[in-house]
Formats: C-alpha cells, structure tokens, sequence
C-alpha cells in the first residue's frame, strides 16, 4: 500500500519541481541560519530570502532595460546606492543572496575605511566571474598578501623605468595623439556632416601606450589583430556587466553552458589569451637578461634571477605574467578611454567651457607647439576642467570591491571576515555637503582665488588606499597630453540637430559614455 502511495505522488508531481524546492528550502535554512550569527552588523533595508537585496538595488543594467527602466527620470544604480545613505548612514548593508555587502559614503568614512583599517579591508572578494577568468591572479583582482605585494611593488619600478611619471614617456604618448589627430581629419572627410565615433581611435591610442610599456611594441590603426582584440576586450566586459553572464556569479556552473552569452563568454576569453600569450612566448624566445625592452622582459628576466638564486616559493611565473598583462590592457585601456571619451563629450555639450580651454591653450601655447608635461602649470583652467569631468563622472564609481580579511570593528559595528566592502566614490564627489551644487559642471571649482589648481583631498578618482589605482600617475599623463593637443587642433560639435546624448553614461566595469559622434573641424 505504501509502495502504490508513493508511486501515485511521484507520478503526478514534477521531479524537477521537487528538486526546485528541495534547493529552495536548503537555501533558506542556509540564509536564516547565516542571519542568526550576523551580529551588529551595519543597518540596511531588509532583505528577501534567499535573493536578498539584488532585485531591489543591484540589478545589473541588462536586467534594468528590459525592465524598461532606462528612462532619464530614472535613477542609476549608483544614484540609488547614494541615497540610501540619507536612509541609512554612510555605512550600510546589502544583501546578495546570503552575501553581507557593506557600502561605505561620504569621503571621511572611505578614508577611514581604506587609509586607518588598510590591514583588514583590501583583501578582494571571491566573485565566481572573475575568479573564473583571472584564477585570483593579476594586480587587480588578486588577493592581498605577500604575492600581490610583491608583483605591486615590481610592477610600479618596471613602470617608472620605462617612463611613467617622467618625461622620458612623453613621445610615446605624443606618438599616439599625432596618429589620432591624422586619422580625424581622414575620418571627418569621409563622414561628412553626420559626425564621427570617437571610441576606436581613442581607444587604439590610449592601449597603445600600454602596448609600449608592457610589449615594447605599438600597433598600426589597422592592425587587424589589435583591433580585434580591443574589440573582445570591450565585449568581455559588456558581457560579465550587461548581459545574462552575470548570473554566473549567482551560479558559477552556466559558465559552462555553450549556448548563448556563455559560450561566447567563453570563446572571448580564449581568443584574447591565444592573443597575449603569442606575445609573451615571442619574449620568451628573443629575451636578453641584461637590456630589457619592457615589462614582460623585465618579468622574465625576474623569473630566470630567481630560478638561479634557488628562490622556491613560484610567485613569479609566467601563469602570473600573463594575468598581469592582461590586467594591464584591460583596466588600463578602459578606464583612460571612457576618461578621455567623456572629457570630449563634455566639451561638445558645453560649448563655452571647449572655447575658454582653447583660448587658455592659444595664449600659452600658440597653434604650432606641441603640448609638454612642463605646460601642465601653465595651464591651470584646462587641468581644472579634467579633474571637474572625473569628478562628474567618477568612472569606476564604486570602485572595485573589497573584503575584510578578518572580523572587525568599524564606526560602531561589526564587519564579519568576507564581508563585500563597496567604497561609493560617487557619493563623494557628488556630496552637497563638501562640493556647491554638485550636479553642475563647474570647472572653476578646482582654481583658487589666483587661479592656480586646487587640489582637494575629497577629490579621489583613482582611489585611495593599498588598492588605489596602480596607472593614475600614467592616466593623468595621458589626460592632459591628448585633451590639450586635441584642443589645440580642432573644434569637437555634435553634428547639427542631435541632441546631446543621455549624461548618466552606461555601466560596466567602468561607467562609460552613451555612444555619441562628433563632427570635428580643424582650428584654422
């Protein structure tokens, strides 16, 4: 009887269903369970079981179009982030699933966050995604502790040895303006008055001075290879931010799934490490220890000084070098490019500030000279509307996560070992209380009485702390060289009769520009 009982329920209920409901229950003991022992933890709105906040303030943008809510009235997810400070404080709590995030406002918590409890709070989290495509190598994404120290610390002498921060990098970067300035002319020809897209020259300009810090090598504009391969670059990005591979981190095994985003997830990370690791074999084999010709060379000469002093501990590995690489093309190609693409759009759409900019760069600098970093102090109003646009924009706006490596306690609560730590840059640049009308672009902000550049702590675009950006000394480099000799040569407008696009900019691991074009003339 009990046989015939079972076989009837099973026949007329759904296994699958069963299954569903079997991991539900599981997951939610897991959740209630996982509450009991979060004590004095920072207050935050209450979150669903199981889901926690993530339908509520952390939906990807791909979720939030097709949730049709890409309006201009409505706001972004770091907008929405802000404002729960109002509600909450400047420290508060998310859930993802069972996962306690914690977002840290205003500039004072972030410096005491970053800068007095450094100790604790730059570990990096394990996140399913980029755990999957970094093995938690790299600068960027790497656990702190003794082997990113060490790769840190390398990686910042071989940077300034080939240049960064000196002028010696000047020529590089002067090389990649005067190719875009070339192919402007070349393109605004061709397009006539419906305007030009921006994004591939900046882009190929700005990774190639990588390119000449870590390869030794630049790469024509068209360079089928290089071209291809900022194209996945840029794709692999929009995939892991703004596509259904998100879910990858709620669940790590659809990484394997070969349909769909997930496949090409998959084929965009393989055609970019057949692409670098040609690069560094081709090192390998033309390396000489003592004349090193970039980054990659120094890192393999490092590696061979280690074998020979029977240093055993494998940190140094080619593995390593190649998440390093990478790291290098990707967060720094991307980041200067959306800096660089919205200082232009800003210019396009105010008018009166690109006038003023020239007027500055004519009377310092005449039409002829080529722009130096010595010019940088003569320029004041043209480094001021840099920094107002990064402030503006704030490109990485919550910055990379961070983790606390151990239990502690911060500005009254306890903050559990692995906890998610958010530094909301956004909401200090964009404080009331510390910038007047902060929504407004307003570049005078950054002189002072006499009209010299005004340097603010709570101005912090780069980050602060262990893990503030390993590239802002190249970034600025890069800014002002190619925003002065741009402005120099040519008038950016928005070709006639289209608007401007929307300012709230796209999401993905930096927060980018709208696609826009501009019609470019030349400065006559």
């Amino acid at each position: 009887m009990l046989r015939l009982w079972s076989n009837s329920l099973l026949s007329g209920v759904n296994f699958a269903t069963l299954l569903v409901f079997f991991v539900l229950y599981l997951s939610l003991h897991y959740y209630l369970k996982r509450r009991r022992h979060l004590v004095n933890i920072p207050p935050g709105p209450k979150p669903l079981p199981i889901v926690g906040n993530f339908g509520v303030f952390l939906i990807p943008s791909f979720i939030w179009k097709r949730l049709g809510k890409a309006s201009k009235s409505t706001a972004t997810p770091v907008e929405a982030l802000t404002k729960q400070a109002s509600v909450y404080g400047d420290v508060f709590s998310l859930f993802v699933g069972t996962q306690l995030i914690v977002v840290l406002n205003g500039y004072d918590v972030i410096k005491d966050a970053l800068l007095n409890h450094r100790e604790v709070f730059s570990d990096r989290p394990d996140i399913p995604a980029v755990t999957i495509m970094t093995k938690r190598k790299g600068i960027v994404f790497a656990p702190y502790g003794p082997v990113w120290r060490k790769h840190r610390k390398f990686c910042h002498a071989a940077l300034r040895t080939f240049g960064v921060g000196k002028l010696s990098l000047e020529p590089c970067i002067l090389q990649g303006l005067a190719t875009v300035k070339r192919e402007l002319l070349r393109l605004q020809q061709e397009a006539g008055k419906g305007g030009i897209d921006l994004t591939p020259l900046v882009s190929n300009a700005v990774s190639n001075v990588i390119c000449s810090l870590a390869l030794g090598e630049r790469f024509p504009q068209d360079d089928r290879q290089f071209g291809t391969l900022l194209g996945l670059m840029m794709r692999g990005l929009e995939l892991c931010v703004n596509s259904p591979a998100f879910l990858i981190n709620i669940f790590p095994p659809l990484y394997h799934f070969p349909f769909g985003v997930f496949g090409e997830l998959r084929r965009v990370e393989r055609d970019i490490t057949a692409f670098l690791k040609r690069l560094i074999e081709k090192h390998r084999d033309t390396l000489d220890p003592g004349n090193p010709r970039d980054l990659v060379d120094m890192y393999l000469a490092e590696m061979a000084s280690q074998r020979a002093a029977g240093v055993e501990d494998g940190s140094f590995n080619e593995d390593y070098l190649f998440y390093i690489i990478a790291d290098l093309f990707i967060a720094g190609t991307d980041t200067t490019t959306n800096s660089l693409l919205w200082i232009l759009l800003y210019m396009v759409v105010h008018p009166h500030v690109q006038d003023k900019v020239q007027a500055e760069v004519d009377e310092v600098l005449g039409r002829c000279k080529v722009p130096s970093l010595t010019d940088r102090g003569h320029l004041p109003f043209t480094e001021a509307t840099i920094m107002e646009v990064q402030r503006l924009t704030s490109v990485v706006p919550l910055g990379i996560p961070h983790m606390a490596s151990k239990t502690t306690d911060f500005r009254g609560f306890t903050i559990p070992q692995g906890t998610v730590l958010l530094p909301n840059l956004w909401s200090v640049h964009r404080d009331p209380t510390v910038w007047e009308q902060p929504d407004s672009f307003k570049p005078e902000r950054f002189l002072d009485d006499e009209g010299n550049v005004l340097r603010k702590d709570c101005f912090m675009p780069f980050g602060i702390g262990r893990r503030g950006c390993m590239g802002e000394q190249l970034a600025k480099m890069e800014l002002f060289l190619m925003v002065t000799g741009l402005l120099q040569a040519f008038t950016f407008r928005l070709p006639l009769g289209t608007p401007p696009p929307p300012m709230h900019g796209r999401y993905g691991l930096t927060l980018a520009p709208c696609p826009f074009k501009v019609c470019v003339g030349p400065r006559e």
